[in-house]
């Protein structure tokens, strides 16, 4: 079974005051990221995300990282990302599996016990759940699941579980002995005055 980091950062400009994808990746790789996901919600044309993503990649390629690109299957697969992460309204994980191939690194969101199960069946090496907490992030309107969702969902799959929403350093540990293997994190890291130190800190967790 895939073994994940404790901590997955996923990027968000608009958080991180502008700063482009590729130097927030350098950022997350100095703190000891080595999975991170690159997210953009606000549709940026797609010139711009392919070269925005390929200076992603290359970033991560450069600390032995693994960038996954979100929602994209088709930038990923142009861009030379790890792998794709889907949503709702994207790809089937079965197509995304056929462009991408064998190797690629495909994780799905899901947002209740019931969606985590049907979703490990698919041909994905991960499960992520959410929003575990209450998040500010205007794009998250559903209710909080809690960390009993976390530990339900984690004994109910043979993949790894990913837990997200509102998640900080103060909640990582709870949620990370609940059963998720990791916690994927934006504003608590975008937010961070040192963003290397931040992951540090959340790596620590399972020192």
């Amino acid at each position: 079974m895939l073994r994940l980091p404790c901590v997955y950062p996923i990027t968000d400009r608009a958080v991180a005051a502008g700063r482009s994808h590729a130097d927030l990746v350098e950022l997350l790789c100095r703190g000891g990221a080595r999975l991170i996901q690159m997210r953009d919600k606000s549709a940026p044309p797609d010139r711009r995300l392919l070269a925005e993503s390929r200076a992603a990649v290359a970033a991560a390629r450069r600390h032995g990282a693994r960038l996954i690109l979100n929602d994209r299957a088709d930038v990923a697969a142009l861009c030379g990302a790890h792998g794709v992460h889907l949503g709702d309204e994207d790809l089937p994980a079965s197509a995304a599996r056929a462009l991408l191939g064998a190797d690629a690194l495909i994780g799905v969101s899901t947002h209740s016990v019931d969606e985590a199960i049907s979703a490990a069946r698919e041909p994905v090496d991960y499960v992520a759940l959410g929003p575990v907490f209450t998040t500010g992030h205007a794009s998250v309107s559903r209710l909080p699941l809690g960390v009993d969702a976390v530990a339900r969902a984690a004994a109910s799959i043979d993949l790894p579980l990913v837990a997200i929403g509102g998640i900080d350093l103060s909640r990582a540990r709870e949620v990370l002995d609940a059963g998720a293997a990791s916690v994927a994190v934006i504003g608590d890291i975008m937010s961070a005055l040192d963003i290397p130190a931040r992951v540090a800190a959340y790596l620590s967790l399972r020192s």
